[in-house]
């Protein structure tokens, strides 16, 4: 569960016609963030189906221009992470990599006809450091993992690869394609904090950090400002099953540039709030873990409202 929660890509609010990526998973990551599992290789798949509502002005007004707009995707990711047995400063070190793949349809403007694209997305490795402070606990429940109460810390770096499927020819095409062209270079560090026994058996607090640092796209000479996203989940342990709410936070604290300078009259600044239920399930005899997501905007500006649905499968080879 932990890994199925630290790879991916997942669609950045910034730059709507751009589209860009943030560094994190398809869907975001939510429990478990700054965990890491056992020492050993696990392997697993992110399914993703999206939507999007409509697209916001910086006033949160829907723009006249997209009133019309519609886009969908359904997406699959298979992913590898490898937990080293190694110890660095108390912690463990983990390496993984994700690839999504799938399709992407819609269009943007009133009378435009849809298209459908399906290809291969950008590649999105990451690397991570990961500290235990705290006493593990057994489950009440026969089967179940123990509980790490206590605090997590974990310190890591993702890069998105642009070397996906990518096509600048025109808006709905660079929109449509499933990579994007731009390298994103991403800090970030996570935090999990498990209580004492309250509801069930215990309330879990979780938050990934990113600082996202594009590259100009090289094809249109656009480059999306540094964007921070924060992915956060408050969930409960019950045995095998962790059920809660997740949410994904976002906002560019740089304007977005085209020929290196800024995008009138707001440097095209996004920022978005996400939120939606999130039920996590343990098979510890068959070393599996699976989980589903869904969460919608709750707030938006200079980017699109959605909706998100997302299963992830994980187990230990």
């Amino acid at each position: 569960m932990a890994v199925a929660g630290l790879l991916g890509v997942v669609s950045a609010p910034a730059g709507a016609v751009e589209g860009p990526t943030v560094a994190g998973p398809i869907g975001g990551t939510d429990i478990r963030s700054a965990i890491l599992p056992q020492p050993g290789l696990y392997g697993g798949a992110v399914f993703l189906g999206a939507a999007t509502i409509d697209f916001l002005d910086r006033d949160g007004n829907v723009t006249p221009a997209l009133k019309d707009a519609r886009l969908h995707k359904e997406l699959a990711a298979p992913f590898l992470y490898y937990v080293s047995d190694v110890k660095v400063l108390g912690g463990s070190v983990g390496f993984g990599g994700i690839i999504p793949m799938g399709n992407q349809c819609g269009h943007l403007f009133v009378g435009q006809s849809s298209r459908c694209t399906q290809g291969v997305g950008d590649p999105y490795v990451e690397v991570d450091w990961s500290r235990y402070f705290g006493t593990p606990r057994p489950s009440k429940y026969p089967g179940a993992y123990p509980i790490l109460q206590g605090l997590n810390l974990l310190i890591g770096f993702g890069t998105v690869i642009p070397s996906g499927q990518y096509d600048p020819v025109d808006d709905l095409d660079r929109v449509l394609s499933i990579g994007t062209n731009i390298w994103d270079f991403a800090p970030t560090v996570a935090v999990t904090y498990t209580t004492k026994p309250i509801l069930a058996e215990g309330t879990e607090f979780s938050a990934k950090f990113y600082y996202n640092i594009y590259l100009e796209n090289p094809d249109t000479h656009h480059r999306t400002g540094e964007l921070i996203n924060i992915d956060f989940a408050v969930s409960e342990h019950i045995g095998r099953f962790q059920v809660g709410v997740a949410g994904f936070y976002a906002t560019q604290v740089a304007d977005d540039e085209f020929f290196g300078v800024s995008i009138p009259p707001d440097g095209e600044r996004a920022e978005t709030l996400q939120l939606g239920p999130v039920v996590g399930y343990d098979m510890p005899a068959h070393a599996t873990s699976m989980k589903v997501k869904a969460v919608t905007s709750a707030f938006a500006i200079n980017t699109v409202t959605s909706w998100t649905v997302v299963f992830s499968l994980l187990k230990k080879f």
